[in-house]
């Protein structure tokens, strides 16, 4: 080798700078979101009235170093990447699970609806407090009043049955049945399986980090496939949201998450059927995941999807239809009409404008626009775009208050490559730790400012053409083969 193509010791050293520097950035940052989500869980207590200023803070720490992380992964070396995101995504699970639900109780729900169902007694027959289930009551569920009062132990607890005598339980909503569909019902009898009745809420959260694991081994496979970079996965890995909801809070929603990411990408890949199975069953666990579908239609064999998802959704209800009769639905529709979805009051954006029947209207109509548009304009071989706008449109609507609703959004921004959507995520995240409709109207328009000024810079003037002839019909070509390189030709 010549003198001049030999590498000379600063070409060695420059070349082993670029390499560590990013690489040691990206882990000192994942190592550090990690000790903030564990300082977090550990310290802040739980979430109340005149204590939410912390979690505001700690909540806006926590994600911008999660994007200085990811930032800096995505200079590391593509032979790195996946050990340093399973190894981030490992501990920011640990850290996540180190302490109880701090932001909610759902998860008692959870363990109260297993420990039921290991009785043989159907989940959605009786309520918590009814007397028939008195004798299934662990103590870390239903503590005794002290005093004749739960006061001491708010906001983790409230009061069931009256004077000295009653409990406080853990569970929220004791007065009424279950609210969960069976697939939901399924994985907590499947939970609690395994453990007594006297544990308590590492159980859910264990198993939610399985999944959340399990959901980023399967976006590092079909990122691999699609021949992009897998730094990607740590957008979903190393999240706040997800250590919040998936691990520490649990909330059942990431299985919901990850069956409408493998159904999603089944049917992409061309299985309809399996792909169905996992779309029902991830309906059947919290029904929000239907809006997947739209996307994927646009090959007539997916449509197979439908009919087997339908299916599959029914019969998971079979055996709780058995023992329950029609008292399955549960809490279900007490809960859509208290949470004010039938009178319009809890659409944040949409009910500032148009009050009571006529926000449920124009949301309806915004969500079924939106479900034609990602019909009509996706890649039906690579539509996780069109699923991202699917998403996202219906939580700009409908405006969800839970954070832990933005699960199902975080893979498809993944998979799509449109980051953009993560500000929304954001804004629901902020609104779980701050309930001011007027703060989250401003977090979800400045979301909508993000995105629109993003797609506007990243879209193409071809792109709109093509999409304008789809919407028209001009472009009658769909694909019926995976064309896992393609990018293009889906909306932002």
């Amino acid at each position: 080798m010549s003198e001049r193509l030999r590498p000379t010791r600063l070409d060695r050293r420059a070349l082993a700078s670029s390499v560590l520097v990013p690489t040691a950035l990206a882990v000192v940052g994942v190592l550090v979101l990690g000790i903030v989500i564990a300082v977090g869980v550990t310290h802040l207590g739980f979430l109340r009235e005149g204590h939410r200023s912390p979690f505001v803070a700690w909540t806006l720490i926590a994600w911008t170093v999660f994007a200085g992380a990811v930032l800096a992964l995505r200079f590391v070396p593509p032979h790195l990447v996946t050990r340093i995101v399973l190894g981030g995504a490992v501990i920011v699970g640990i850290a996540a699970l180190i302490g109880p639900p701090n932001t909610s109780t759902d998860s008692a729900r959870y363990a109260w609806d297993g420990i039921v169902q290991h009785a043989g007694i159907s989940p959605y027959l009786h309520t918590p407090q009814s007397d028939v289930l008195q004798h299934l009551r662990p103590d870390w569920l239903f503590p005794d009043k002290v005093n004749g009062t739960c006061d001491d132990i708010k906001p983790r607890f409230r009061g069931l049955g009256d004077g000295r005598l009653g409990h406080c339980t853990a569970i929220n909503r004791p007065d009424v049945p279950t609210i969960y569909p069976p697939m939901a019902e399924l994985w907590f009898a499947l939970v609690r399986a395994f453990v007594p009745a006297t544990a308590q809420y590492l159980p859910f959260q264990f198993a939610g980090l399985v999944v959340s694991l399990g959901i980023t081994v399967g976006l590092l496979v079909v990122l691999r496939r699609l021949g992009r970079p897998t730094w990607w996965a740590a957008l979903w890995a190393w999240s706040p949201l997800v250590a919040a909801e998936a691990v520490t809070n649990s909330h059942v929603d990431v299985v919901g998450a990850a069956l409408a990411t493998a159904g999603a990408v089944l049917v992409a890949f061309g299985r309809p059927i399996w792909g169905g199975i996992a779309l029902g069953a991830a309906t059947a666990t919290k029904l929000i995941p239907a809006i997947v579908y739209p996307a994927l239609l646009g090959r007539w064999r997916s449509w197979w999807a439908i009919p087997v998802g339908i299916a599959t959704f029914g019969l998971l209800y079979v055996p709780y239809v058995l023992t329950t009769g029609p008292k399955v639905l549960g809490y279900l529709p007490g809960y859509l009409s208290e949470e004010g979805y039938e009178d319009g009051s809890r659409f944040a954006l949409v009910a500032k404008v148009l009050p009571g029947d006529a926000a449920t209207i124009v949301v309806g109509l915004v969500v079924l626009v939106a479900a034609v548009l990602a019909w009509r304009l996706s890649d039906p071989a690579n539509p996780w775009s069109g699923q991202v706008f699917m998403i996202g449109v219906t939580f700009l609507a409908v405006t969800p208050r839970y954070p832990w609703y933005a699960l199902l959004l975080i893979p498809f921004v993944v998979l799509s490559g449109r980051w953009e959507w993560l500000s929304l995520t954001l804004a629901i995240a902020l609104r779980g730790v701050w309930p001011s409709v007027v703060a989250y109207r401003w977090w979800l328009l400045a979301a909508i400012a993000v995105v629109l000024v993003v797609t506007l810079v990243r879209t193409r003037r071809e792109d709109w053409l093509r999409w304008r002839d789809r919407l028209l019909g001009r472009d009658t070509v769909r694909h019926d083969t995976v064309h896992p390189d393609r990018s293009d030709g889906v909306v932002s």
